[in-house]
């Protein structure tokens, strides 16, 4: 079992994180703390494998608790942040503190649930001692990459980037930028900065279909489907 420790001040969302945390297989909760001081002493406690982190605690900004811990030798938790904060700056510092995951309230329990089971496979890759194929480095790796916040590029837009993603996630097959344009309603450019961002962050894959002539065209399409 993965020991996770829930760190928030609201009691109730605490609780809620808890019953999310309990219909995970795999995963037990080990503790709660409510403030960042008792989130330090907590994980020295209960030795947690993930720390559920909220940003804003009454006594102390997340993100100290976090560089706390990862300035422990002996305390070396994986950290899922889970908080209101969405500015650029905060996930940028989440992610430098190399936390796991990034989420922002509010979310399914859906959108909880892959996140944690994606960690999950993540650790399994590194299970055991001794030397690793590539492969199985490539999917550790993999599942990392696509758990992890991603920052929105300037001028992009989460709206859009929420209807390109659904564009994906429902046409049958793959699709080129401009099918994606027109399905949206943007630009082509604007389409493939959107396609692009979302392979950079694990969401989509991209894979070249070659013609009679010419350079090939780029199609795209939900990460489901494979890799990029």
């Amino acid at each position: 079992m993965i020991g996770v420790l829930v760190v928030d001040d609201d009691f109730m969302v605490a609780r809620i994180h808890r019953g999310y945390v309990a219909k995970v297989p795999g995963f037990a909760v080990v503790g709660e703390a409510h403030n960042g001081e008792s989130a330090l002493r907590a994980v020295e406690a209960t030795r947690p494998d993930l720390v559920l982190l909220d940003i804003y605690l009454p006594d102390r900004s997340g993100l100290d608790v976090l560089r706390e811990l990862r300035a422990s030798a002996a305390l070396a938790p994986d950290v899922l942040v889970i908080t209101a904060a969405r500015d650029v700056e905060t996930v940028r510092a989440a992610m430098h503190g190399g936390v796991a995951s990034y989420l922002v309230k509010p979310f399914p329990f859906s959108t909880f649930a892959d996140r944690l089971q994606r960690y999950a496979e993540g650790r399994r890759a590194l299970e055991g001692s001794g030397e690793l194929e590539q492969s199985d480095v490539d999917r550790a790796f993999e599942q990392v990459r696509r758990a992890r916040p991603s920052v929105l590029p300037k001028g992009l837009s989460t709206t859009t980037r929420a209807l390109v993603a659904e564009v994906l996630k429902t046409a049958e097959g793959d699709l080129s930028a401009v099918e994606t344009a027109e399905r949206v309603g943007i630009s082509r450019v604007s389409a493939r900065r959107y396609l692009e961002h979302l392979c950079e962050s694990g969401q989509a894959t991209q894979r070249p279909r070659y013609g009679a002539a010419g350079r090939p065209e780029h199609r795209y399409a939900w990460a489901a489907r494979g890799t990029c």
